[in-house]
């Protein structure tokens, strides 16, 4: 009822638990999927990596009871494009689609970057207490080489998208245009050969480019 009632939102399909939500999105496309990654017969974690193996172009917000779930680490390992806390308001809600639609911003910024700041020595290959083993893939390159082709810029930019800016943020603190801060997280995310913000962020923590006790930029 909330989604219908926007009108820019639609709900397409909806499903009781993961293998369903598969089975529906392997005969309806829909741009965003909103997964609960706690389910019977299939949780949420394998039902996104099923949906985005399928279709990458899909989008999946993960909803979760705690902001440190550690379903939610291998959910974004899955492919996942941000998680929301199932108590957010509901304009938090209709505002996290949106966002996930556009790729414009990691959706629950600060909660995102707690999960990955604990997670952070796991991001690198040592352990995190927690945190399940082989939630995340071994790097395909060596540690730091997707960031070889990144100008300085992009780099510059690429640390203040890990510590959850927006792009108007990164705008404001860079003094660059908007639309120039979009152009170089589009150039961050196709030389990092990264689907969007969030495997972007998580690239940042794993290859140590952003470290756990650092600071957001200031505002």
């Amino acid at each position: 009822m909330l989604v219908d009632s926007q009108p820019d939102l639609r709900v397409v399909v909806e499903a009781g638990d993961g293998r369903q939500a598969v089975e529906a999105l392997a005969r309806t496309p829909v741009d965003v999927v909103l997964m609960d990654v706690r389910m019977p017969v299939l949780d949420g974690v394998e039902a996104t990596r099923q949906v985005l193996a399928a279709d990458p172009a899909t989008r999946v917000l993960v909803l979760t009871t705690f902001d440190l779930d550690d379903y939610v680490l291998s959910a974004v390992a899955a492919g996942a494009s941000g998680f929301l806390l199932k108590d957010a308001q509901p304009e938090e809600l209709l505002d996290a689609v949106r966002v996930v639609h556009s790729g414009e911003a990691v959706v629950a910024a600060s909660a995102t970057r707690r999960l990955l700041r604990h997670v952070a020595p796991l991001l690198r290959g040592g352990p995190a207490d927690g945190t399940p083993a082989g939630a995340l893939p071994a790097p395909a390159r060596g540690v730091g080489e997707e960031l070889d082709g990144l100008t300085a810029r992009e780099r510059e930019v690429l640390v203040l998208m890990a510590q959850g800016l927006s792009n108007t943020e990164i705008a404001e603190h860079l003094v660059l245009g908007r639309s120039t801060v979009k152009t170089h997280v589009g150039r961050v995310l196709e030389k990092t050969g990264s689907r969007d913000r969030v495997q972007a962020v998580v690239l940042a923590y794993r290859t140590g480019l952003v470290h756990p006790e650092d600071d957001p930029a200031p505002g």
